[in-house]
């Protein structure tokens, strides 16, 4: 677990699976600038398993707030994350990239991190 000052980054495990299968889905959880996701279950547990860095965005108190992932393009690392809507403007989104930022370039041997956003997406 990667611990911050308001919210902690945990490993996803099989049991998150069915969790992030709703949140993908939901254009909502997505928001207007990201597509709803449409992954069966075998899928989505492979990637977040096997394909990806993937963490559960939690509050200090436990409650689920969001996703952030990483996966590699050649010795680079692409990252994403989403948050509840509730949850957002409240600078969970960027303690998590910090978090994960800091925690790639100390554990894997990455050349750079990139993460890429619409333009029209100004709080991101």
């Amino acid at each position: 677990m990667l611990e911050g000052k308001n919210v902690n980054l945990r490993i996803a495990e099989k049991a998150d699976v069915l969790l992030i299968m709703r949140w993908w889905t939901d254009m909502y959880y997505m928001g207007e600038y990201q597509d709803a996701m449409t992954k069966n279950r075998p899928e989505l547990e492979k990637i977040m398993l096997e394909k990806t860095i993937f963490f559960i965005i939690e509050k200090k108190n436990g409650v689920k707030i969001g996703h952030i992932n990483g996966w590699m393009i050649g010795r680079t690392m692409e990252l994403g994350f989403a948050l509840i809507p509730s949850e957002r403007g409240k600078s969970y989104g960027t303690e998590a990239i910090q978090l994960m930022v800091d925690h790639l370039f100390l554990t894997k041997d990455i050349f750079r991190i990139q993460v890429t956003i619409d333009i029209r997406n100004v709080a991101s």
